[in-house]
C-alpha cells in the first residue's frame, strides 16, 4: 500500500421507518459516483453506508404493526440492503446499528465522553419532534410550535436524563470552522452551520430514561443514548468491524468526506464534530451536504400530488446508468433541484441516446466500415488533443470539492465536441477518396481516442455501459491514468472491434 491514499467516504444511514425512496437512491448514488472516481485514482477506498434502527419512532411503528422492534428493524433493513445492487452500488460495507459489534462500541466511546467530564445528569424539558426524535430549540420552531422539517405540532416533554456539554465546544467549533473553510460544503451549508453555532450552543439531552429500544448507557442500564448520538457513531465505529480479519481504525479514520443531506446539518456539523472532541477522535476532513429533490413544477413530491420520480420506475424503463447519469446530470449536487420522469426520459433520448450512444455506434461502425475494424495506428488530430488537455485532471479537480455535476458537463463538452468533429471531417467523404486515407485515418483515431478517454471518465457515473464499450474498444482499463489521449496512436492499435449493439436504446 505504499504511496497509496486511504479515502474514506459515507452516506447518512437510512430510517428503517419507511420504504427506500428517490432521496436515498439520490444521496447512494452521488456517494458511490465519488467513491467510484477516488478508486479510479488508485486510492485505497472505503465506502460506508447502512441502517439507523433505533429510536422511539421505530418502537413506535414495530408497536402498530404488531412486531418487536428488532423484527420491525430486521424486515425493514432488507429493503435497503436489496437497494444496493438494484442503484449498482459500490459499498464496501453495510452497517446495521442494531449490530451488537456497533453498540458496544457505541458504549466504548460514549464511556471515554463520559470519564472525561463532558457528561451530567439532568431535568430536561422542551419540544419534541417524534418523527425527528429530537428536542427542539426555540429558534428552530415554527409558529403554532411546529417542527421546520415535518411541520408537525411538536409535543411537550420532561424527563431527567444525562446531558451531553455541548456548550463546552462552542469556542473549539468556531476554531475548526475558522481554520478549515472546506469542513462543510457547499458554502451555503457552511454559512447554515454557523448561524447555528452563532445563535450560541445549548446542552442537550445525551440519554433518555423513557425508552428500552436503544443502546443501553454503560453507567446507567435505566437509560438508553439518544438516538442521535448512536446513529452518528456508525461512521466511527463500523471501521472496527467492517472487516473480521483487520481493524479498519488507523487506516481510514478520520473519515474524508461524509455526505448527508441539508435536513440532518446540525447534528453532522455540531454535534458529531463536538462528541468527537470530547471523545478525545479526530474528526472529520469534509461534511458535504446536499440538497433536496423537488418535483417538476416546483412542489415536494408527494405521492397524494401524483409527483413523485420513483427510482424503480426509472431503472425498469430506462435502467440503472440513466437514474445515475440523470440525477447528477440534471440538478447541480449541493442545491436543490426539480426532477420528474418527462425530464429523465429527454436526458436519456438526446444525452445518452443521441449523443453518447450514437457516436459510440457510429465511431464503431466506421471503424469496421472502413478500416475492417482495426484502429490506425496514427496520432490523433492535434485540435482534439488540445481540447482533451488537461481533462482528466480538471474532472479530479471538481471531484475534490464533491462537484460531480460540474465534472459531467466538463466531459458532457467533449462529447459534444467530438460529435461536432464528424460532421466537421465527414469521414464518409474522406472515405470516397484514395488520397484522403491519411486524413481519414487521423479522424478515425481521434473519435476512438476520445470516445475512449471520455468513456473512462465517465465510468463512475454510467459503469455498466462503459464496461460494455471499453469491451468492445479492446480497452478495459479504467483507471483515471488511462483517460488522457494516446499521442502516438491508439492503446489498443491493430485490435478486431466487434459489432456494438445499442448502448441507449430508443424506448416507447
Amino acid at each position: 500500500m505504499s504511496g497509496v491514499m486511504s479515502y474514506f467516504i459515507t452516506t447518512a444511514i437510512a430510517y428503517v421507518n419507511g420504504p427506500p425512496h428517490l432521496g436515498h437512491a439520490y444521496e447512494e448514488i452521488a456517494t458511490d459516483v465519488i467513491a467510484r472516481h477516488m478508486r479510479q485514482r488508485g486510492e485505497d477506498v472505503f465506502f460506508l453506508t447502512g441502517t439507523d434502527e433505533h429510536g422511539e419512532p421505530v418502537a413506535d411503528t414495530a408497536k402498530a404493526h404488531g412486531l418487536d422492534p428488532q423484527a420491525w428493524a430486521d424486515q425493514n433493513a432488507q429493503r435497503f440492503i436489496a437497494l444496493m445492487p438494484q442503484l449498482n452500488i459500490s459499498n464496501d460495507f453495510f452497517i446495521r446499528t442494531t449490530d451488537p459489534r456497533h453498540k458496544a462500541k457505541v458504549q466504548d466511546v460514549l464511556q471515554r465522553v463520559y470519564d472525561n467530564g463532558h457528561v451530567y445528569q439532568g431535568l430536561y424539558e422542551g419540544w419534541y419532534c417524534p418523527r425527528c426524535a429530537d428536542f427542539k430549540v426555540e429558534n428552530e420552531i415554527l409558529d403554532g410550535n411546529r417542527c421546520p422539517i415535518h411541520e408537525i405540532a411538536l409535543t411537550r416533554e420532561t424527563e431527567e436524563n444525562w446531558f451531553f456539554r455541548l456548550s463546552a465546544f462552542q469556542a473549539p467549533l468556531e476554531e475548526l470552522f475558522a481554520a478549515n473553510r472546506d469542513f462543510v460544503m457547499p458554502a451555503r451549508a457552511m454559512n447554515e452551520a454557523e448561524a447555528f453555532l452563532g445563535s450560541g450552543l445549548q446542552d442537550v439531552s445525551l440519554s433518555r430514561g423513557k425508552l428500552s429500544w436503544g443502546v443501553s448507557v454503560p453507567w446507567d442500564p435505566s437509560h438508553v443514548f439518544y438516538v442521535w448520538f448512536d446513529a452518528l457513531l456508525n461512521y466511527y465505529t463500523a471501521l472496527s468491524f467492517a472487516n473480521p480479519e483487520e481493524d479498519y481504525t488507523d487506516r481510514y479514520w478520520p473519515a474524508n468526506l461524509h455526505v448527508i443531506g441539508k435536513d440532518i446539518l446540525k447534528f453532522h456539523t455540531i454535534f458529531w464534530p463536538a462528541m468527537l472532541m470530547a471523545a478525545d477522535l479526530p474528526v472529520p476532513q469534509r461534511v458535504f451536504v446536499h440538497g433536496f429533490l423537488l418535483a417538476e413544477d416546483g412542489r415536494k413530491m408527494s405521492k397524494s400530488l401524483g409527483n413523485v420520480l420513483d427510482p424503480f420506475e426509472v431503472i425498469e424503463q430506462l435502467g440503472t446508468d440513466a437514474l445515475r447519469f440523470y440525477l447528477l446530470r440534471e440538478v447541480q449536487f449541493g442545491q436543490d433541484g426539480n426532477v420528474g420522469l418527462a425530464g429523465c426520459r429527454a436526458r436519456y433520448e438526446s444525452e445518452l441516446a443521441n449523443e453518447y450512444g450514437n457516436l459510440a455506434s457510429r465511431t464503431v461502425a466506421m471503424l469496421r466500415r472502413y478500416r475492417a475494424g482495426n484502429v490506425p495506428a496514427v496520432a490523433p488530430d492535434p485540435e482534439i488533443v488540445a481540447q482533451f488537455d488537461g481533462l482528466a485532471e480538471q474532472v479530479s479537480a471538481l471531484f475534490d470539492r464533491a462537484d460531480c455535476t460540474q465534472a459531467l458537463e466538463l466531459i458532457w463538452q467533449r462529447v459534444r465536441r467530438l460529435n461536432r468533429y464528424v460532421e466537421e471531417r465527414q469521414p464518409w467523404q474522406l472515405a470516397k477518396d484514395d488520397s484522403q486515407a491519411a486524413a481519414l485515418d487521423q479522424t478515425l483515431t481521434s473519435l476512438y481516442e476520445g470516445l475512449r478517454v471520455l468513456s473512462v471518465l465517465l465510468d463512475p457515473y454510467i459503469p455498466q455501459s462503459v464496461e460494455r464499450l471499453l469491451a468492445v474498444l479492446g480497452a478495459p482499463d479504467t483507471a483515471l491514468g488511462a483517460a488522457r489521449l494516446a499521442a502516438a496512436g491508439p492503446l489498443a492499435g491493430g485490435v478486431d472491434l466487434p459489432e456494438l449493439s445499442p448502448l441507449f436504446p430508443k424506448r416507447d
